[in-house]
């Protein structure tokens, strides 16, 4: 019967050693396994750091691969063109105003109040469409056909104001790409006369100046393509004014007939 239970004993002795081993590989091999993920996850996040950092010191270094010359007069289009775009993309949002009520509004105080309390509600409204209904009202005593011709000049010196400067921005959208081709021409231009100096054709002395050659390109004709969008919007922008002005200018004029005939 000892015998029995020393045995017993034995056996459990091992059993209980054999778990032990296991768990603790287990817990090894999933140690090590978070290890190598955090590690992995380490060397992604280096990778991601580095790729970005890459990127922006790649543009920089094609930047200046493309010569500071033509890149810098391409750059500086870039930066008075979005700078004269970004004033007139203001200036058109502060133009814009709700015709509709501001047409209801004078019509209102030109029934309850007279033509002063209209005038004083445009003078108080930001806008061409305000300015011209001004115009409009302050001929009024001379009579319609002079209120009509006040709002018609007046609202083309309003459409002067609107497109001022934008002919700029389309300056330098035709200046950006021509500044990068001469600098294409000039490149090749070198490339030969390095070849010529040379006196042999080899292919690393071609491969230098046309790859400074093709840089001046690309940048002209990104710095094109930004500001051709942004030229767009603008334009865009400016006939919606401007057709919201010869609409209103209408309606202004519907406004003073209808109050003279009165």
């Amino acid at each position: 019967m000892k015998r029995l239970f020393s045995i017993l004993a034995i056996l459990a002795i091992m059993a209980v050693g054999n778990t032990t081993l296991t768990a603790a590989n287990t817990s090894g091999v999933f140690t090590e396994a978070a290890v190598n993920f955090a590690q992995d996850d380490a060397s992604a996040s280096e990778e991601s750091s580095e790729e970005s950092v890459g990127f922006h010191q790649e543009l920089k270094n094609r930047f200046i691969e493309g010569g500071p010359g033509f890149m810098g007069i391409v750059l500086l289009c870039l930066i008075l063109g979005l700078a004269i775009a970004f004033e007139r993309i203001i200036y058109l949002n502060l133009a814009t105003t709700n015709s509709k009520k501001l047409a209801q509004s004078v019509e209102d105080a030109m029934k309850s109040s007279g033509v002063e309390a209209a005038k004083e509600i445009c003078r108080n409204t930001s806008g061409p469409v305000a300015s011209i209904y001004y115009q409009g009202l302050d001929r009024m005593h001379e009579g319609v056909e002079a209120s009509e011709k006040a709002v018609v000049a007046y609202g083309g010196v309003q459409m002067g104001q609107l497109e001022k400067n934008v002919s700029w921005v389309s300056l330098f959208i035709a200046l950006a790409p021509m500044l990068g081709f001469m600098g294409t021409v000039i490149g090749m231009i070198q490339a030969f006369d390095k070849i010529e100096a040379a006196g042999d054709m080899q292919p690393s002395l071609v491969a230098g100046g046309i790859k400074v050659a093709l840089l001046t390109t690309v940048f002209g004709l990104v710095v094109a393509i930004i500001l051709q969008v942004f030229y767009n919007y603008i334009i865009a922008k400016i006939d919606s004014i401007v057709n919201d002005m010869e609409d209103a200018s209408i309606t202004l004029i519907d406004i003073l007939v209808a109050h003279k005939n009165k």
